[in-house]
């Protein structure tokens, strides 16, 4: 199946992480990009912003039941989870999880209820398991995981939290994840054609 939306989360150094992976997807990148990155309440939409000075894909905050799709990049707003439904996105006040609000599992696991196989989970820098459960439950449902190989992390404990959690996961080196998602968009677009 063709991977339609690619989910990521980060925390702790995500900026950073953020802008290498980013920076390597292309303008005509085919599948939809959501991203939650841990914020503290009260910060703007200076992250979309940033974002989007290193990207040649839209980066904007997302809004409750804006529509999913290719060459936008949809970033949680500070204190909102964020969910993946078929088409859309909303924005949720529901309790935090691992203390966080947006939090990453919330993310990946909406993602991976929404789109199955057609999900791509990475788990970026951070300083809690965030992300961990949310990717297992990916993988369950048929999505592939990557995730930030804990050496090159400015925080190793929620890569490695992931990993624990999904020993199967695909390891990569920051500078190489924008490449090998646009690998492996590319590849599931065209097995899907033949």
């Amino acid at each position: 199946m063709a991977v339609e939306v690619v989910a990521i989360g980060a925390s702790w150094g995500g900026l950073h992480a953020l802008e290498r992976v980013l920076e390597a997807l292309p303008l005509d990148f085919p599948a939809a990009v959501v991203i939650a990155q841990h914020r503290r309440v009260g910060t703007d939409g200076a992250l979309a912003e940033l974002l989007d000075s290193h990207c040649e894909l839209q980066v904007c905050e997302a809004e409750d039941k804006q529509a999913l799709g290719p060459g936008v990049v949809l970033v949680a707003p500070p204190d909102y989870h964020l969910l993946v439904e078929r088409g859309a996105v909303a924005l949720s006040v529901d309790e935090p999880v691992n203390f966080s609000r947006p939090s990453i599992d919330v993310l990946l696991q909406s993602a991976a209820d929404s789109y199955g196989d057609g999900v791509l989970g990475v788990v970026l820098t951070g300083a809690n398991a965030d992300g961990a459960t949310g990717l297992a439950r990916l993988v369950e449902r048929g999505g592939t995981a990557i995730v930030q190989d804990p050496q090159s992390a400015e925080r190793r404990e929620m890569p490695a939290a992931a990993l624990a959690a999904v020993p199967a996961a695909r390891v990569a080196e920051l500078d190489a994840i924008g490449p090998l998602l646009v690998e492996l968009v590319a590849g599931a677009g065209e097995g899907a054609k033949s």
